[in-house]
């Protein structure tokens, strides 16, 4: 499909053009029934699970930003996916394919030997191609293995309640617990210098305590309690811009 025709109809959507909408739906049919096949052997009729797959791909269409750094295909395969999970859940817990297990434990690895080579986050799109894989695919195997959303783990910095990284920027607009978040934070994030990403990676994604980073960057404590306050106060200006 060509790229700026589904930007226009993705302009046209989120207006509330409904036959961009439509077009939309019809375009990504296969995506979704990709995304539902992976659910398919639990009891649960096809056509049931397509309609629940397409209202996440309405709600992807009418959440996507268009300044995001990454393809709507991308973007919309959690969305379908967390749509189709959240109606399984009502029944029981999802039980995740082998291969699709086996993509994410590549894929992590992968991110991993990136981060070591960069010494940043990368993004899904250089996961994928390390490992010859799509970009979609990739988005489907961390977003089906995932763990309770990093983004609202709490963290202890010596407050009497630990606090998670949503609730010190997020603005008065309520945000779901949902890939919606990451891609935000993601896109908050990109414009910081590396050092200060990196406060923010090791403090909310991997749980380090002020202390410990202090001494990876060489620098003491309060320092680093201090950089951190500015950058959450930098990303709550710019979530509010």
């Amino acid at each position: 499909m060509n790229s700026e025709n589904n930007k226009e109809l993705l302009i046209l959507a989120k207006k509330g053009d409904n036959n961009a909408v439509s077009a939309l739906l019809e375009q990504n049919t296969g995506l979704i029934k990709s995304v539902l096949r992976r659910f398919l052997g639990r009891g649960y009729e096809a056509e049931d699970l397509f309609q629940i797959g397409a209202i996440g791909l309405i709600k992807a269409i009418q959440r996507f930003d268009l300044s995001f750094d990454v393809k709507f295909s991308t973007y919309a395969v959690p969305m379908i996916m967390g749509e189709i999970k959240r109606y399984i859940r009502d029944d029981g817990i999802i039980k995740v394919s082998r291969s699709i297990k086996e993509l994410s434990v590549k894929a992590a690895s992968a991110r991993e030997a990136l981060i070591r080579e960069k010494g940043e986050e990368p993004t899904i799109s250089e996961i994928a191609k390390k490992i010859g894989a799509t970009p979609e695919d990739i988005a489907t195997a961390f977003e089906a293995t995932s763990q309770p959303d990093s983004l609202y783990a709490k963290v202890d910095d010596g407050d009497k309640e630990g606090a998670s990284l949503i609730d010190r920027i997020e603005s008065p607009v309520n945000f779901e617990k949902t890939t919606v978040d990451k891609l935000l934070i993601s896109s908050l994030l990109k414009d910081f210098p590396q050092r200060e990403q990196k406060i923010i990676i090791l403090r909310y994604f991997r749980q380090k305590t002020q202390s410990q980073i202090a001494q990876s960057l060489g620098i003491s404590q309060v320092q680093v309690s201090r950089l951190e306050k500015k950058i959450l106060s930098k990303m709550r200006e710019k979530l509010d811009e």
